[in-house]
């Protein structure tokens, strides 16, 4: 794999920076329990998560209570849910703040982009990682979710750099999709929500195991 130069990074969030999952989980359960819905246990949230909120509930609903005035009452009871809980049990990796520290050392340009809410995915990001992302850009309705593109051509742009120039890093399908639309190098975390041979099937240039691995990618 050839050394890159002068790369620029961008994160997806959830299952590669922080761990979510159990906020998650338990924030979607309290709104199927207030819908009268049974609720799932945690390791299934590592398949609804992902696309969204939206996304989100329509899975964890029943299949035959998945119409838009459920689905809406649904996603706004997640919504009020997960802003009482976001920051009760989530957490950066093991080894993302030394590598976040490394990369700001080393003057690598960083960014994030999730399809969180983007109010939840600054709230996060400003309570629980260092100031040293260029921009932090969650899901907004007037922008396409990804794999779409847009808004990761849209931070390389602002930031003056080519999508050839830049590393998308992150643990689903999703995010390699999204790198391989935007013309970026796809690199999945294996720590994450979903399995490495998730990653590989969707075209991941490399698969990392532990944080730290990525300063050796760097530096090849």
């Amino acid at each position: 794999m050839r050394k890159v130069p002068d790369p620029f990074l961008i994160f997806d969030l959830d299952g590669t920076l922080l761990d979510t999952l159990a906020d998650l989980g338990a924030s979607v359960n309290a709104a199927l329990a207030e819908l009268g819905a049974p609720g799932h246990p945690l390791p299934a949230y590592r398949d609804f998560v992902g696309a969204g909120v939206r996304e989100l509930v329509r899975r964890a609903l029943p299949a035959d209570r998945r119409g838009a005035e459920e689905l809406a009452r649904g996603i706004a009871l997640t919504r009020a849910e997960y802003a009482r809980r976001c920051l009760d049990q989530t957490r950066p990796y093991p080894g993302v703040a030394a590598l976040l520290d490394a990369l700001a050392r080393r003057r690598v340009t960083m960014a994030i982009l999730s399809n969180k809410p983007h109010d939840f995915t600054t709230r996060l990001v400003a309570a629980l990682l260092p100031p040293l992302f260029a921009a932090v850009v969650g899901a907004r309705p007037e922008v396409p979710h990804k794999p779409d593109p847009t808004a990761a051509l849209a931070i390389a742009a602002a930031l003056g750099r080519a999508p050839a120039e830049c590393l998308f890093v992150g643990d689903s399908g999703i995010d390699i999709d999204t790198a391989r639309n935007a013309g970026m190098r796809p690199i999945g975390v294996a720590w994450g929500f979903r399995p490495a041979e998730e990653l590989r099937d969707h075209g991941a240039a490399a698969v990392l195991d532990r944080p730290e691995e990525l300063l050796a990618l760097l530096e090849r």
